[in-house]
This record gives C-alpha cells, structure tokens and sequence, in this order.
C-alpha cells in the first residue's frame, strides 16, 4: 500500500527567490506527521502547494498513489489560521452551513462532542475567545470527513490551557485514524502530537524522522543545571563542556553518573540541580542555529 501523500523533488519559485528547494519526503496513513522550520524557511510554501492553494515550479505530489484529481479539496480538511465567519450565526448553525457544501458530510452531533463545542454551540461566533474559535476552525475543517487534515499553527495566539485543550482534541482525532500535517512554532506540541518530523530551513529539509530519532541522531548526553553560586571552584577545573547563563551553570555530559560523582568530590551543593534530558527545541537549535521563532 502507498504512502497516503508523496512529495517528489518538489520546488517552489517565486522570480529569482527559491522558497522550496528540491525536497522530497512521505506521509504515511494514519501518522501526524509536523513541518517546522523558521520564518522563511519555505514550510508555509510548501503545505500551500501540497494543499493545491498554490501551484509548484517543479516536482511531483501523489495521494494515495496518485496525482491529486480535481476533488482532492473535497478529501481534504484545512485549518486556516484566518477564516472569515458570519458574526450574525451561531456556532451550530455554522457547522450547519459548512456541512451543506459537501455531498457527504459528518455528523455535526458528532464534531461538537469531539471539538468539545457542546457547552457553546449556540454562542454567536463573535462572542467566542480564542481557544473556543480555533476549536471551531478545527470543526469546519473536520466537516467532510476528510482522511487527511492541515492543520496551520493550530494553537497560535492561545494560553498554555486552551493550547492543552486543543492538543487533547487533535490526539483525539488522531485516534479516530486521520492522517495529520501539522505546521507549529511550538516543540512541545510537536514532541506530544507528532509522530514523524521534517525540519526546513532555507528552502530544504534538513533532518526528518521521528522525535526519538531526532533527538539521538543530533543531540547528546543530558544537561545538568546549578545555580552559580553553588559552585565555589574555578568553573574552568571541572573537566566538563559548560556555559553560564543567567545565574546559572550549565553542564553537557554523556556520562552523568562521573559527572555526579566528580561534583560530590568538589563538595558541591546538590539540593538545587536540574537534570534535563535533549528535546526537540535542543535539536532544532543545533540544527539551525535559531529560535524556531527567528
């Protein structure tokens, strides 16, 4: 069986500039699968094309082995940052008008219990906040059943409650059996809700696996945290990689238990360390050498 979505050597022009530089890579069925990547790294471009928004330069894009027939829009769900909604309609009656677009719609009793719409289902739409709009944006992109769902920063603009929320229903909805492709500024939301990643930068996709892999593949040993003041040799006699930052010492080790060891002989004060194991913010960092927000 084909990968649900197969992008082939796929480039994106725009006069001189190369917003998408000859990348290629799968989806398989059923996965959520995140793009990062820093502003003007070419993600925003690239989910453009493959949604058929925009047309490629170059390259080729399959579903389900094929290349995308003209219904392909009506197979798919898109969250768009930004959708204009009728202030003078209620959210039900919304959903109501999304679902007479489409000749097979979902069931709308069925998207508010899964979009957790129930308790809000008659407010107005302008009377909603942000996290109930996106869970709504999230609905509508949901209302043709689409086996596979864009999903554009998602939680942009959120608090970390309504972020979590948000999360909670789109691992929902991946347990339902939907492929995902999920575009974000947020690592944790990557590291929680992706099964595979591609990080862009510069047009290309430079590293792609899972989190897991990632994190193995690129980055090292665990972080040890102290306040500074606890430290009371000459940092440069500890035979370990470190920096200071902010009143505190951060040491890189592959060996915690020497590193451990070789701190209680300095007679160095414990009580307030933090271990922190790599993550993918620390592999995207190493990667790019940027702030996923840059």
């Amino acid at each position: 069986m084909p990968d649900l979505l197969e992008i082939k050597k796929l480039v994106k022009k725009y006069k001189d500039v190369v917003a998408v530089d000859d990348i290629s890579f799968s989806i398989r069925n059923g996965i959520c699968f995140g793009l990062l990547g820093p502003n003007g790294a070419g993600k925003t471009t690239t989910i453009e094309v493959i949604e058929d928004i925009i047309p490629p330069t170059s390259g080729e894009i399959l579903y389900k082995g094929r290349p995308r027939a003209s219904s392909f829009k009506q197979e798919v769900g898109i969250q768009f940052q930004q959708t204009a909604l009728l202030s003078s309609l209620t959210l039900r009656e919304t959903l109501k008008t999304f679902q007479s677009l489409y000749n097979d719609p979902a069931d709308i009793e069925e998207i508010i219990d899964i979009c957790n719409l129930r308790d809000i289902e008659k407010r107005m739409n302008d009377k909603i906040s942000g996290g109930q709009r996106q869970r709504l944006m999230l609905a509508l992109a949901m209302i043709n059943k689409p086996e596979l769902l864009f999903l554009d920063e998602p939680s942009t603009g959120l608090d970390p409650q309504a972020r979590r929320n948000l999360w909670n229903i789109v691992q929902k909805i991946k347990e339902k059996g939907n492929t995902i492709v999920l575009t974000t500024h947020y690592m944790e939301e990557a590291q929680r809700l992706c099964d595979e990643i591609a990080i862009m930068d510069n047009g290309k996709i430079i590293a792609q696996g899972t989190p897991l892999q990632l994190i193995k593949e690129h980055c090292e040993g665990v972080t040890v945290i102290l306040p500074k003041n606890s430290v009371r040799i000459p940092l440069k006699e500890l035979p370990f990689s470190f920096r200071e930052i902010n009143g505190r010492i951060e040491i890189r080790t592959n060996d915690i238990n020497s590193c451990l060891n070789r701190l209680l002989s300095e007679h160095i004060d414990l009580t307030e360390m933090i271990v922190r194991s790599p993550n993918l913010e620390n592999v995207f960092l190493n990667l790019t050498g940027k702030q996923l927000r840059d």
